[in-house]
């Protein structure tokens, strides 16, 4: 008997309980994963044109790029110029606090981007700007 409770004494302090110490791991990995922001691309790259007046957008969730060989691109796929407003009611109705950001390329086409700003006004979206860099950048 006398060894058993010699045995039980040596096993106490040295183990250490670490449940709490995963459960905080776990905590602050929900924590950022919360609090992460995830930055969407419409997938292509865009020569942007510049402005003075350019401000930042936050609370754009649709992303919708227009190159200059006349292709548009929504969340990473070229799509028909004819189906954007398909495609931002799907993506409106996900996030109806978002807004759409339209990136024309410098060399875009004036119409073709008019053609997309008014398929994203029909599809119901009221907070639609075209993206600039700010002059001097």
């Amino acid at each position: 008997m006398a060894t058993r409770d010699h045995l039980k004494s040596e096993a106490g302090p040295s183990a250490m309980n670490i449940t709490p110490l995963i459960d905080m791991v776990f905590i602050l990995l929900i924590f950022f994963a919360v609090n992460a922001s995830f930055v969407k691309e419409s997938g292509v790259e865009i020569e942007r044109p510049s402005a003075r007046t350019a401000e930042i957008q936050q609370k754009a969730n649709i992303m919708i790029a227009v190159t200059s060989n006349d292709e548009v691109w929504i969340d990473r796929q070229r799509v028909d110029p004819r189906s954007v407003r398909g495609h931002v009611e799907r993506l409106h109705a996900e996030n109806p606090e978002g807004a759409v950001v339209i990136l024309a390329d410098d060399n875009s086409k004036t119409g073709l981007v008019i053609e997309v700003l008014d398929q994203t006004r029909l599809a119901g979206v009221e907070n639609v700007a075209v993206a600039a860099t700010p002059d001097g950048m």
